[in-house]
Order: C-alpha cells, then sequence, then structure tokens
C-alpha cells in the first residue's frame, strides 16, 4: 500500500471515527458531562506526550516552549478546543446530537467567512452562493424551528477559530496537538483531584464500575488517535479529497442522532439543513472543479 493509498483510509477511518462518537459517549451517559472531558482531557494528554517522546525524545516540547508567541497561540488553541470538546460531549448525553452534527456541517463555510474576515481572501461567486444558502438555512432554523441552533454556531465558531489559530501557528500538528493538551492537563488533573475525594468522583472510588473507567480512559485515545491519524493524511492526500471526506463525520452524527437516539427531525428542521446541505454542495463542486482545473494546468 502506497503511502497515498494509506493516507486515504486514514482519513477515512478519522472521519468515521468523529462520526459515530455520540455513540461511544452516550456509553458514558451516568457520568458528569465535565467529568467525561476532564478525563477526555487527560488521557489524551498523557497519550500524545507518550507517543511525542518515544517518536521525538524530549526536544519537541523545549522546541514549542522556547518561542513565547507559539507558546500563547497553542495556550488560545488548547482553550477554544476544549470549550469545544465540554460543549459536544454535554450535547451529545443531552439529546442534542443532530444539532452538534449540524455545527460540523456549517463548519467548513465559516472556515470560508472566518478567512474573508481575518485573512482578507476573497470569495468566489459560487462561495458567496454556498455561505447565503447556509446563512439562509440557520435563520430557517432559527424563525421556524423554534430556537436559534446556539449548540451548533458554537460548536462551528469555536472550531472555526481554532483552525484559524492553529492555521496562523508555525509548529507540527502532533506536536500542536501535544503542547495544547499539556495545557489543559494540569487544570484537569487538579479538577478531577479535587472532585474525586469530596464525592463528586468516582474513578478511584470505581463508584461507576471498572468497565465505565476504561471507557474514560480509551476515550483520551479516541481523542488523540483520530488527530494524528488526520494529521497524517493531510500530507499524502490533496486538500480537496480531504474536504469532500470531511462531511463524513456530521453525515455519521446525523444518521446516529436520528436512527440510534431517535431525536425529532421533523420538515422545518429538513428544510433547514437541506439549505445548509445545499450550500455545502456548491462549495464542495467549486472546490473540486478548481482543484481538477489547477490539476490540468500544471499538467500541461
Amino acid at each position: 500500500m502506497d503511502a497515498r493509498t494509506r493516507g486515504l483510509w486514514m482519513a477515512v477511518a478519522a472521519f468515521v471515527i468523529w462520526g459515530l462518537m455520540p455513540l461511544y459517549w452516550h456509553l458514558l451517559k451516568q457520568v458528569p458531562s465535565l467529568q467525561v472531558v476532564l478525563h477526555r482531557a487527560l488521557w489524551s494528554a498523557l497519550l500524545v506526550a507518550a507517543f511525542l517522546t518515544l517518536t521525538r525524545g524530549r526536544g519537541w516540547l523545549r522546541a514549542v516552549l522556547s518561542q513565547p508567541r507559539l507558546a500563547a497561540m497553542l495556550l488560545a488553541s488548547g482553550l477554544l478546543i476544549g470549550f469545544n470538546w465540554s460543549l459536544y460531549v454535554w450535547a451529545v448525553n443531552a439529546g442534542h446530537v443532530v444539532e452538534t452534527s449540524l455545527g460540523y456541517f456549517i463548519n467548513p463555510l465559516l472556515n470560508v467567512v472566518i478567512g474573508v474576515m481575518f485573512l482578507r481572501e476573497r470569495l468566489l461567486p459560487a462561495q458567496w452562493v454556498a455561505v447565503a444558502l447556509a446563512a439562509c438555512g440557520v435563520l430557517w432554523l432559527t424563525f421556524n424551528y423554534g430556537s436559534f441552533p446556539w449548540i451548533a454556531m458554537a460548536l462551528a465558531g469555536s472550531f472555526a477559530l481554532y483552525g484559524l489559530i492553529r492555521r496562523q501557528a508555525q509548529v507540527d500538528a502532533v506536536a500542536g496537538l501535544g503542547v495544547e493538551n499539556l495545557y489543559l492537563l494540569v487544570p484537569a488533573a487538579a479538577l478531577l483531584a479535587w472532585l474525586e475525594p469530596g464525592g463528586g468522583g468516582g474513578f478511584f472510588s470505581l463508584r461507576w464500575g471498572w468497565g465505565t473507567n476504561l471507557l474514560l480512559v480509551l476515550g483520551g485515545a479516541l481523542t488523540a488517535l483520530p488527530l494524528i491519524g488526520f494529521a497524517y493524511a493531510v500530507r499524502q492526500v490533496s486538500l480537496s479529497t480531504v474536504g469532500l471526506l470531511q462531511y463524513l463525520a456530521p453525515t455519521l452524527q446525523l444518521l446516529c442522532g436520528v436512527l440510534v437516539f431517535g431525536e425529532a427531525f421533523g420538515r422545518d428542521r429538513a428544510i433547514g439543513f437541506a439549505m445548509i446541505w445545499a450550500g455545502l454542495a456548491v462549495f464542495a463542486i467549486d472546490g473540486f472543479l478548481r482543484a481538477r482545473r489547477r490539476i490540468v494546468a500544471q499538467q500541461a
């Protein structure tokens, strides 16, 4: 198997894992969402730090922390991804899986808007159409479904800002993830240590049982492994291919919400989603065609 094929399958695996995550977090429904997130941050940090230390030695951390601006950027991105994780886990276990999927459908289009606002990028006509369709979908959901989709917008917004910072941060993807996680490690461990003896915990007292404790530890691996796989994939596969594959995750999340958890998906919600999907289709097709034209031009 060549590197490109391996990268393609790693990208597919990463997006499938992210798409099926609601099923995993649902197994931890008896654990308070805050503690799920704290354990997720703790074990993910330990796993990634161990991986980097084994593969690169201890210098990976010193190389990043010796650059104050880069270290500050990773602190900000770490706080954003921590917020994103917290809201996502809470939303899944509170019965809002469909709305979380909406957030990750909106995210690619919000990335375009942020590119215009912060990076002075210019939108092509097809991209304006895509953003307008998505905006109409959000407005429809707000006024016809009865409430503003704040969970979806907060998830999309925090992840888009996270992507903006990581784009500006000149650091290897896995090393950046390791530093972000280490920033979250200390507060996560401190909070867990404070909750445990006061009765608010349950990990060492086995209040939730060995099986649940094991799921909490493995949650860290399920956080880190797709990100490591994704970081490898984007170096081997074209961004246009990755851009199309990324819709696997929210599609699977939506199917989990409707088919597994029985969340409502009536006519009004379907119309709003359809507008957003139409915007995504315009965006994806335009990106694919432009990528094809670049390839043809390079081969000419």
